[in-house]
């Protein structure tokens, strides 16, 4: 496993151990905050690997959850390694300031990735030209080298898909016709776009483009855009990051995830076929919608 990756991994795996021993002593979060003197938001996140957790914490809800010997000697060891790997810096850390540094983190953990797009091509397929003329549109009054760290990070995060030490991440996509109706950068930069998106599907056996057209009218997913992230059995389940204007929201119920995947799914059964996809993007790009009277 690739070292960005490490961290995080280990995190949910501690989190998702600390959990099943919590459940398994039919306790609620309240109840374990509680005895810890903290917000139920931090076990949450303790749970979810969504924060780094002390040793002095894993000590307490072990004690809590009455884990002792080797058992709890076990988990303790894999807290240990896992802070030694929390001070190994990231490839994104030093781009903290401009991205969701906790969606890029799980989204390098991940061994698949399920989205819906409404607006925009999802960042792991951008060219470099697109991407840099969305940011530039989104935030007119950016920096030059912040838009630069953007477009750079972006591009770093589409390694997940061409990555040969290991098994590239599964991709699959639902975009709405809209994404490829609106030139983004101009005619030339959005026909490069498009020609991108039909060699990546074409190409690329773990990515998957499928087209939600706009004759397929109302759809399941018309709230917005959001990615399932699944992850190894081990590494704990899969959650869901619901996108928003300021970041977003990751919801990890079964509750909600069952909700978002059933959601996946409808949209996948509306969707042109990956084939009839590809067609379609690259009839667009040589007849786009923009251009017709």
């Amino acid at each position: 496993m690739a070292t960005q990756q490490m961290p995080v991994m280990r995190r949910r795996r501690i989190g998702l151990t600390l959990r099943k021993m919590r459940e398994q002593n039919n306790m609620t979060l309240e109840q374990v905050a509680e005895l810890m003197e903290c917000s139920q938001s931090k076990i949450s996140r303790i749970e979810t690997g969504h924060s780094s957790v002390g040793m002095r914490d894993v000590r307490d809800l072990l004690e809590i959850y009455g884990v002792t010997g080797q058992d709890a000697m076990d988990i303790m060891d894999m807290a240990r390694e896992a802070r030694r790997h929390e001070r190994q810096r990231s490839w994104w850390h030093p781009y903290s300031n401009v991205l969701v540094s906790a969606y890029v983190g799980n989204e390098n953990a991940a061994s698949r990735v399920r989205a819906y797009e409404h607006q925009v091509v999802p960042g792991l397929l951008q060219t470099k030209d697109y991407a840099e003329a969305m940011f530039r549109t989104s935030n007119p009054n950016a920096r030059p080298e912040e838009i630069s760290e953007r477009v750079r990070v972006r591009l770093g995060r589409q390694s997940l898909l061409t990555r040969e030490d290991e098994n590239p991440l599964q991709f699959e996509v639902v975009l709405d016709e809209a994404v490829i109706s609106r030139p983004v950068g101009g005619d030339e930069v959005m026909k490069a776009q498009m020609l991108r998106l039909c060699e990546s599907a074409s190409s690329m056996s773990n990515v998957t483009i499928q087209l939600l057209p706009f004759e397929a009218g109302a759809h399941p997913a018309m709230e917005g855009t959001f990615a399932i992230l699944d992850f190894a059995e081990s590494d704990g389940s899969s959650l869901v990051y619901a996108e928003n204007a300021t970041g977003g929201l990751f919801l990890e119920k079964e509750r909600e995830l069952r909700f978002y995947e059933n959601i996946f799914d409808r949209l996948r059964e509306a969707a042109l076929s990956p084939e009839e996809s590809v067609k379609r993007i690259a009839f667009l790009a040589e007849e786009p919608r923009w251009k017709r009277v």
